[in-house]
């Protein structure tokens, strides 16, 4: 069971937020096929590129987006070892990390979607196994990929402004420290996870806990935020199950990423404990907590945006294609109508509703005006 006892502030909250999940879940019920697709791909693609740009990477949701559409194509796990030289050359040479970051954590998040109930109970294995796909893209990884730690590591954050490095926690030590906390660790899940009422709090220490093994030499934040996911997918909460596909967490942590580290070494003043029950945890679940309820407001936005692109005209589909097809691209008008053939007015007034209708933002003005895709 749990290290902590939720005080009655958090147990009030956690209500209220129910009341919000059940909110969202009877609207996802009455929504097409087509509109529950494009939901859980946002959402997707939003944790994707929200999970790897907490660990610095710097690929947009955007570009995620376009190789996501990418590999789609071809529908095998295969498919980025054969489109990884087109991807990096449209992407650039200097983002090759990023987007092998961003393929192993879209794998990973494929297989927790798809297979989350047969992941039950969980195993070492399975994790190690997760963590392997995480990493099968990062070729400089294929020695430890899958396998616990064997050097000294440590949960750090960065100042993107100052480039300053702050430790966040000093992990368990490599070797067998770590190797019996993880037995220890996935035996307490598998025992708590469907036993208590609220989901939430058992992912909430779960997640602490592995964040604070920091069990493999690289990717565990990626792979902790994913077992968060995983943990609120076979949780007791049916109807949690059912909307985590529809929402992204990991675009609030993103957001609130500050807020998110200091949170973390809160919890634990720095340092791994042997014993759970010494973890302060509880401000860590008001976050998560905070966090789930910010998503959950997302995908009213996104609902809009996808009526939205229902409107839209030929001629504006043409134009956001062609937007799609080079994410990392700044367009002109002329550009516009080079690439799909639409005569001045018609391609400026597709333009404008794009831009009105919030899929593209407009850089400078007149003549030399320039658009972006917005994802």
């Amino acid at each position: 069971m749990l290290s902590f006892v939720p005080s009655h502030n958090l147990e009030k909250a956690l209500k209220e937020l129910q009341s919000k999940l059940i909110g969202l879940e009877n609207v996802i019920s009455l929504m097409q096929d087509e509109e529950k697709a494009y939901l859980h791909k946002s959402a997707m693609i939003s944790t994707i590129g929200a999970s790897t740009r907490i660990e610095n990477a710097v690929l947009t949701d955007v570009e995620i987006e376009w190789v996501d559409t990418t590999l789609t194509a071809d529908g095998k796990t295969t498919a980025f070892a054969e489109h990884k030289a087109f991807i990096i050359d449209k992407l650039s040479k200097d983002r090759e990390r990023s987007v092998e970051e961003v393929v192993g954590c879209r794998e990973v998040l494929g297989l927790i979607y798809l297979q989350g109930d047969n992941m039950f109970p969980l195993t070492e294995t399975s994790v190690r196994g997760l963590h392997n796909t995480l990493l099968a893209y990062y070729p400089s990884a294929s020695h430890y990929a899958g396998g616990y730690k064997t050097a000294a590591n440590r949960v750090v954050s960065l100042n993107h402004v100052t480039g300053e490095q702050q430790t966040v926690l000093e992990p368990a030590p490599a070797g067998m420290v770590t190797e019996i906390a993880m037995r220890d660790l996935i035996e307490w899940y598998n025992n708590s996870i469907r036993e208590h009422h609220w989901s939430i709090l058992v992912a909430t220490e779960f997640v602490f806990r592995f964040l604070a093994i920091h069990p493999f030499q690289d990717g565990n934040g990626r792979l902790g935020r994913a077992l968060f996911l995983l943990a609120l997918m076979q949780g007791d909460d049916a109807v949690l199950r059912k909307v985590m596909r529809y929402i992204s967490i990991d675009r609030q942590i993103e957001r609130h990423r500050a807020i998110y580290y200091s949170t973390l070494r809160q919890a634990s003043d720095g340092q791994y404990r042997s014993d759970a029950s010494d973890y302060l945890l509880e401000p860590l679940a008001w976050f998560f907590v905070k966090m789930l309820g910010l998503a959950i407001e997302d995908v009213g936005l996104l609902w809009k945006r996808y009526a939205a692109k229902q409107r839209l005209s030929e001629s504006a589909i043409m134009v956001l294609a062609c937007f799609k097809s080079s994410p990392e691209k700044r367009l002109q008008l002329a550009n516009i109508m080079a690439e799909t053939g639409l005569v001045r007015r018609t391609a400026q007034n597709a333009l404008a509703s794009l831009t009105k209708a919030g899929f593209l933002n407009r850089l400078g003005a007149g003549p030399a005006s320039r658009y972006q895709l917005v994802f």
